[in-house]
């Protein structure tokens, strides 16, 4: 399988490392075991003769025209971590060649893949119209009001979506390489996971903090402050409207605007991250979270913490 992985100027020295060990480790497992099936042939590519890191690094790239027609195309994230510096990097020339590129081989069936910020790389490119997609979960409201086209859920680490593959924050560059490699070999991946010891992340859900909400409506920053309050106290949505001087309807929209999720959604997540950060930190019992954070017993939070992040209090206590 030919890969190009697409890096332009300022790329998120992490991100491109992961990228690019995964994939050089599954060759070299895979080599070891014996596997069938051809190594991973990886370009480093750019659309500028030289490109820096957003550390400073000096990326050796290949032109786009130098390298193999690629089965494959992976975009790592940009290292700009705020929404000013970000969209003033995606204003860039060379992120407009980029789309042209990733538009080009999309033409021609090729699966593209991008993670972190380089997920809005993707969407510049216009080619996540009408596609699930995710991203890193601090800059979800900037997506959402660049992209609105983009049906964004950024409860998942990970979003497959046709002929699109995006992930979420910075460390799911992992994620999203080992799910490429596993369409190859899920032994492989596997195995990779193992050398790596890379755990599952399947969602974003208990790292969503809402001071990192770029670009949100005042209104839903007060909204947020007056839940995080009341976590304790059964949620009523006419009560949080009466509090902040708004009506439901106003309080639901604006709401859904920014978050993408409803008022209720949105607590639910609160109370998840509250309970996860309590049951890490401290030594309080279930029972006595789960009143903490709004819930009837300790039953219902189990049962809430095992449906949304696919593990146990013994995992999330552990981990």
């Amino acid at each position: 399988m030919n890969i190009t992985v697409l890096t332009l100027e300022g790329v998120f020295d992490t991100g491109l490392a992961i990228v690019l060990d995964a994939l050089t480790t599954a060759n070299e497992l895979s080599a070891l075991q014996a596997w069938p099936g051809e190594p991973f042939q990886v370009s480093v590519a750019g659309v500028r003769r030289k490109v820096k890191s957003a550390q400073g690094l000096s990326v050796p790239v290949r032109p786009l025209a130098d390298c193999p027609a690629p089965d494959l195309v992976i975009v790592p994230a940009l290292g700009y971590k705020m929404p000013e510096s970000l969209q003033a990097a995606l204003a860039r020339a060379d992120v407009a060649e980029a789309a042209v590129a990733l538009r080009g081989w999309a033409e021609t069936g090729v699966r593209i893949a991008a993670a972190c910020v380089g997920t809005f790389v993707l969407a510049e490119s216009g080619l996540l119209a009408q596609h699930n997609a995710t991203t890193t979960w601090w800059l979800a409201p900037l997506f959402r009001q660049r992209y609105p086209s983009v049906r964004l859920d950024t409860s998942h680490m990970l979003v497959n979506s046709g002929q699109f593959v995006t992930a979420g924050a910075a460390f799911s560059h992992i994620d999203m390489t080992l799910w490429l490699i596993r369409q190859a070999s899920p032994e492989l991946a596997t195995l990779v996971a193992n050398y790596l010891v890379v755990d599952s992340r399947p969602s974003q859900s208990a790292y969503i903090i809402s001071d990192h909400l770029s670009h949100a409506d005042p209104l839903v920053e007060r909204f947020d402050r007056w839940a995080r309050a009341h976590l304790d106290k059964g949620f009523n949505l006419d009560a949080a409207a009466n509090e902040l001087a708004t009506s439901k309807r106003t309080l639901a929209r604006r709401v859904r605007d920014v978050l993408g999720k409803t008022p209720v959604s949105h607590v639910q997540d609160l109370r998840i991250e509250r309970a996860v950060h309590l049951l890490k930190t401290s030594s309080n019992s279930v029972d006595r979270i789960a009143d903490m954070v709004g819930y009837a017993d300790g039953v219902t939070l189990r049962t809430l913490l095992r449906r949304r992040l696919r593990k146990g209090i013994r995992e999330i206590r552990g981990a």
